[in-house]
């Protein structure tokens, strides 16, 4: 009997399209990976993936190739085009745990000898420096809520304290501001990605996606030879930008709708969960679940979700639930919701015409004033670049103000979100948003979703202790 082995095929050895090959050739060869590999060549892998990936369409083999891409200043603009691609990993710059600085923001090509690029900077630079005189009285009230404990030392200290005043700072950073981002992803996802890129309104993203294409040249040059500019994508974003555009009202006490449910997904989850340890067809386990007393129910809602440990995932039949929210955030919390990619998202361009929120500890440090002053002005510039291009305008928009986004995901991604959006050491912005959603879903869905583990603190308690307005 054949031993078991399971190892690697070091990158460190192999090129990414090699080890592809090296995956893809198992489907038809009882050699070993091993063996397989050494008889390749880079050559031999490229003429594989020419015939079979970009020839007969079997990019399925692309995904075996997966590159590590690091992406230095590139606008918060960008870093949206950039995480618009499910299946891929990211981690980006905070702007929770670092500060900014007053240079570090990027200036649209589009403006480019225009007229409207000196009103552009100048707003952007007196956003910086707001944000960086708004530092000092905002850690100072929160200094004297968390005085230094003894023998801390001011490293430690100021550790500990930085999130809780530059969480309120940060909604006076610009969409311009630059930002590190480094991203994993396979060459079928990359190939998409750049091609989505090079499709963008934005000449920032566009220039992007060409450095990213031949970045990814270098190691995977076959599996991205073909990835341009897609006329659909470019022509359709045309088409509808070109419709007439009304100035949409600022929101009412309506952030968080709940447009669209399945009535009958409880039964259903509970029936999915039937058969799949079961032998019944699925009509027959819903038939069975419908018979059931609202304690059996309440029993085998138990069953399957009572166990939940606090790193634990539920099951997958929690994913025969979908619901879809229209939401009004504010961007900060959105560069964080927008992380949650198994959902499907929505967002509207970045906007100033929705208000925009003031946070708590900016007015009790006597900077209100400051504050507003500060956004209203970038509300101002916005509006000017809105009438030059929508999608320019974004980069003059600060944090602080509200966006709004549909979203549709599934029971299972909803435990996962409220879970960790609403934890105490999540931004306030994003608690209140998870807060609210789990919310809506108790109120509609009470019977699967009391087993989610969320701290006892409420969005209304959030928008009284975090907000003025």
């Amino acid at each position: 009997m054949p031993e078991r082995q399971i190892y690697l095929l070091s990158p460190r050895q192999l090129s990414p399209e090699t080890i592809a090959v090296a995956f893809a050739k198992t489907s038809r060869s009882p050699e070993s990976f091993r063996d397989i590999a050494a008889e390749l060549s880079d050559e031999k892998s490229a003429q594989f993936h020419e015939k079979w990936v970009v020839g007969y369409g079997h990019a399925s083999v692309a995904e075996h190739a997966v590159l590590h891409i690091a992406f230095e200043n590139v606008s918060r603009v960008a870093v949206e085009s950039i995480e618009g691609n499910r299946l891929a990993s990211y981690t980006e710059k905070s702007t929770r745990y670092q500060k900014w600085d007053g240079d570090a923001f990027s200036i649209p090509p589009e403006l480019e000898g225009h007229p409207l690029k000196e009103e552009f900077v100048g707003t952007v630079r007196m956003l910086f420096q707001t944000y960086a005189d708004s530092l000092a009285p905002v850690r100072a009230v929160v200094e004297k809520r968390s005085p230094r404990r003894e023998n801390e030392k001011d490293e430690a200290w100021d550790r500990r304290i930085r999130s809780q005043y530059v969480d309120s700072c940060r909604f006076l950073l610009p969409a311009a501001a630059l930002a590190n981002l480094g991203m994993t992803a396979n060459a079928r996802v990359l190939e998409n990605a750049i091609r989505k890129m090079m499709s963008h309104p934005l000449a920032e993203v566009r220039q992007i996606g060409e450095s990213v294409r031949e970045v990814a040249r270098t190691e995977v040059p076959t599996l991205v030879k073909y990835a341009d500019v897609v006329p659909y994508l470019m022509e359709t974003i045309k088409e509808f930008e070109r419709r007439d555009r009304a100035t949409p009202p600022l929101p009412t006490g309506e952030w968080c709708t709940l447009v669209d449910y399945d009535k009958d997904a409880e039964q259903k989850i509970l029936a999915a969960a039937l058969y799949r340890f079961g032998e019944v067809s699925f009509a027959d386990a819903l038939a069975s679940i419908q018979s059931l007393t609202q304690d059996e129910l309440n029993h085998l809602a138990e069953s399957l979700l009572g166990k939940l440990g606090k790193f634990d995932e539920p099951l997958r039949e929690l994913e025969y639930a979908a619901y879809t929210f229209d939401l009004v955030m504010d961007q900060g919390a959105y560069a964080e919701f927008k992380r949650h990619r198994m959902m499907t998202q929505t967002p509207q361009l970045l906007t100033a015409r929705l208000g925009y929120a003031t946070p708590r500890l900016i007015t009790e440090a006597g900077f209100e004033d400051r504050y507003r002053a500060a956004m209203d002005q970038a509300g101002q510039t916005y509006e000017k670049l809105h009438a030059f291009d929508p999608n320019v305008a974004q980069y003059a928009v600060p944090n602080g103000f509200n966006r709004r986004v549909l979203a549709e995901f599934n029971l299972r991604s909803a435990y996962h979100f409220c879970q960790l959006r609403a934890a105490s050491n999540a931004h306030f912005s994003i608690r209140k948003i998870a807060e609210r959603i789990h919310e809506e879903l108790t109120r509609v869905h009470p019977l699967l979703t009391k087993y989610m583990r969320l701290p006892e603190e409420t969005w209304q308690n959030v928008e009284e202790n975090y907000f003025t307005a």
